[in-house]
């Protein structure tokens, strides 16, 4: 009979155990909510996760005469040392290589996220509508996506976007120390 108790506990503490652990592996192995948010007139990235800004990053965006697209994407591909293909040229992986050292490919063709042979256009309209990085931050961001990841690429500022970059949202009027001080002199 002590036989049959003492087999008995063992084996709800064996079952109690094989719950814990199935419920603490379960819990590891929830996916992450990832999505990367592009505010084209902030010219940031901000990587997102579970609704949580982990990281902002300064980056170029689309010339006038290119803009970057709008709209809702997914990471479509992700390159280590990138060639640059264009009419009549190809640049292979190096310093020279416009695309620097990787590519972050969107599901709209033709465009990404990738690094820079020219540091000095981040924060600038600068590229032909993709998104740039400084070098460093695109091999950081690049460990962190995953093929089908969400990226968002905003035009204007929306309530969101100003949530995760701060600053006024569209419509909103910033007003500065400098006009608040000159309306109360021409009000004296």
């Amino acid at each position: 009979m002590h036989d049959t108790q003492r087999h008995c506990r063992c084996f709800k503490a064996l079952a109690a155990l094989c719950l814990a652990a199935g419920e603490a592996l379960a819990q590891k192995t929830q996916p992450v909510a990832r999505r990367l948010v592009v505010s084209i007139p902030d010219r940031k990235l901000a990587l997102v996760e579970d609704g949580r800004v982990v990281k902002i990053y300064p980056v170029a965006v689309g010339k006038e005469a290119t803009p970057s697209p709008a709209g809702s994407f997914t990471v479509a591909e992700r390159v280590t040392h990138p060639t640059w293909y264009r009419p009549g040229k190809v640049v292979p992986p190096g310093r020279s290589n416009p695309l620097g050292p990787r590519w972050i490919g969107l599901s709209r063709r033709g465009y990404g996220i990738h690094g820079t042979n020219t540091p000095r256009s981040i924060g600038r309209r600068a590229s032909h509508g993709c998104i740039r990085m400084r070098n460093a931050d695109v091999e950081e961001l690049f460990a962190w996506v995953a093929i089908g990841d969400p990226v968002e690429l905003f035009a204007e500022r929306t309530a969101e976007v100003t949530a995760i970059f701060g600053g006024p949202a569209a419509g909103q009027v910033a007003v500065s120390a400098r006009t608040l001080a000159a309306g109360m002199q021409a009000g004296q």
